[in-house]
């Protein structure tokens, strides 16, 4: 079975959270006044809602991430490069960085909040030897 990952996020400002994304790289596939779906691969998108439109889909209240963790969404990337790259560019675009690089001979990775505080962590993986 294959099926794709939609990944639904609460943001405060909607315009904000797609000028972060395109910023990033990260091409959107559509977008209405309340949600833009933003492409990180073809069987995986992060649908960035305004609090209103994600609290007619939510039984609880919304979070805060600046103040909680539930989730760490972590971008696979092909190489050291690509992570650098991506963290570089969230953190021109306003990210802040979620502790110091870290490279362990299988993991390189690099964390950082979006705009809204979501946690994000840059990732690739050493092929074995």
């Amino acid at each position: 079975m294959s099926a794709t990952l939609f990944v639904n996020l609460p943001v405060k400002d909607l315009k904000r959270s797609e000028a972060f994304f395109t910023a990033l790289g990260l091409p959107f596939f559509a977008a209405t006044e309340d949600m833009a779906a933003v492409m990180v691969s073809e069987q995986a998108q992060i649908m960035l809602l305004t609090e209103p439109a994600f609290a007619e889909y939510s039984r609880t209240e919304i979070a805060d991430p600046t103040k909680t963790t539930q989730v760490i969404l972590v971008l696979g990337m092909q190489n050291k490069a690509e992570v650098d790259e991506i963290a570089e560019k969230a953190a021109a675009a306003g990210a802040a960085p979620v502790g110091e690089a870290s490279d362990d001979g299988f993991r390189y990775r690099r964390g950082f909040t979006d705009l809204d505080g979501h946690h994000w962590t840059a990732l690739c993986l050493a092929t074995p030897a």
